[in-house]
């Protein structure tokens, strides 16, 4: 195990959930928008119509600002958060996907070079080159976002990587192709939005009008296309996930769906009334209202996704606090829990406070912190007054009379299905429920 990164009042999940949902933004912009632009440039060269060149220009500029340089930043700050949060699991995604990595990397570079090139070409080169620099983006976009999927899928579903290691059996599992076409039809959709409120921007109003109605039938299709993908992807969900997310194991996750259901219902609506029916409806104000709506859509889409998972950051592999629960014997890999029970959680623990004396009451308290910490932390934060799932208060409510009815708790925690079982020894468990039982009832 590596140090543990505790953060005050919020877990680390909620860090990397916050940077990854507003991450999304650019991110599915980028890979979605110059389909969209390519079409309109086309047109353009094709009807001879240079009026319609602002809007590119614009939209171009957009993408190269917000997706390449905001957005970047953000995807920089999910990798450090999320390998400070979560270490073994970044590690174990790097190892088992270095190539799968190493690929996306590379059509990153070229969509870089890309729109680099594409924007301050624009007009200084002939139409035919300059579309097919916007092909050539497009298309790298699209195929990163091909292999970043695979990878993500894996962590939900799978598949017959647990029997047999291979590469492709764990990209290829079955929500794989549902999750692709449903990424892929929500980034037309978010693409639609930006163009919406880039070409309200114009000064030509009948350009404007044409451009907005355009990228509303644009961003409408994304957004029908994607309810039906979406509902693909549902039901090819693992069971266990199913009984979390939709059979009520989990009940705030059905709350998230729900959420995300009507925040895209009501992109759905703006696009009706103010790309088709009211374009002069659709400015500043109206495009930033809508982008919050977005904002908390995919926020609640990207919770339910992660909290299905649970109890685990990796399906069938390494649960959320990072103890290996399974053999895979094809990697060479062995399960923890049963080694931590025996041996104890805190004697196999590199970073730990040195000399513990669990004589005294000092340091056991400061023992149960610690496995506390590494076990529930990701999760859970420890302080009372935390905003998300604030561990005190959760206990709390169980009304326990002393460290032993806690005690009794955590040896109960793998009848949870959303819940790890506690990983040590009886001196572990001893540890931790008297350091829960000093926080409760300090």
């Amino acid at each position: 195990m590596y140090p543990f990164w505790e953060l005050p009042f919020f877990t680390s999940g909620i860090v990397i959930a916050l940077i990854a949902t507003f991450h999304i933004l650019p991110c599915h912009l980028a890979t979605g928008a110059f389909w969209f632009n390519v079409y309109i440039e086309r047109k353009s060269v094709k009807e001879n119509r240079p009026e319609l060149m602002e809007f590119i220009k614009r939209y171009s500029l957009l993408i190269l600002v917000f997706c390449f340089v905001i957005g970047s930043l953000s995807g920089v700050g999910i990798w450090f958060a999320a390998t400070v949060a979560s270490p073994r699991a970044i590690s174990a995604l790097i190892h088992n996907y270095v190539w799968g990595w190493a690929t996306e990397w590379v059509f990153f570079l070229i969509e870089i070079a890309a729109i680099y090139v594409y924007y301050y070409t624009l007009g200084r080169i002939d139409s035919k080159s300059h579309l097919m620099l916007g092909w050539l983006y497009a298309w790298a976009a699209w195929i990163s976002m091909v292999i970043i999927t695979g990878i993500l899928a894996f962590m939900l579903s799978p598949g017959e990587w647990v029997n047999t290691g291979g590469f492709f059996d764990g990209f290829f599992n079955q929500t794989y192709w549902p999750q692709l076409f449903t990424r892929t039809a929500f980034m037309i959709g978010i693409a639609g939005v930006y163009a919406v409120i880039v070409a309200s921007t114009m000064e030509n109003r009948k350009v404007r009008d044409e451009v907005v109605r355009k990228a509303a039938v644009w961003g409408i299709t994304g957004m029908i296309a994607g309810a039906l993908f979406s509902a693909w992807y549902l039901s090819k969900m693992p069971g266990p996930a199913k009984e979390l997310g939709l059979e009520g194991g989990l009940p705030y996750l059905q709350a998230m769906l729900k959420w995300a259901g009507i925040s895209y219902l009501v992109v759905l609506v703006w696009f009706v009334v103010c790309g088709l029916i009211k374009p002069q409806w659709s400015g500043k104000v109206s495009g930033i209202l809508i982008l919050i709506v977005l904002f908390l859509g995919i926020g609640a889409g990207e919770g339910f996704r992660e909290g299905v998972r649970r109890p685990y950051i990796i399906a069938q592999y390494m649960y959320d606090n990072q103890i290996v629960a399974t053999n895979i014997k094809a990697k060479g890999i062995s399960s923890e829990v049963d080694k931590y029970n025996n041996e104890g959680f805190l004697n196999n623990l590199y970073f730990r406070p040195d000399n513990i004396n669990m004589e005294s009451q000092t340091d056991r308290l400061q023992a149960g912190r610690v496995i506390a910490l590494h076990q529930c932390g990701n999760c859970h934060a420890l302080d009372i007054n935390a905003k998300l799932r604030p561990l005190p208060a959760l206990l709390a409510n169980l009304e326990p009379e002393s460290p032993e009815d806690i005690a009794g708790f955590l040896e109960a925690l793998g009848d949870y299905p959303y819940m790890p079982p506690f990983a040590g020894n009886d001196d572990d468990r001893a540890a931790v429920a008297e350091y829960l039982f000093w926080i409760v009832r300090r």
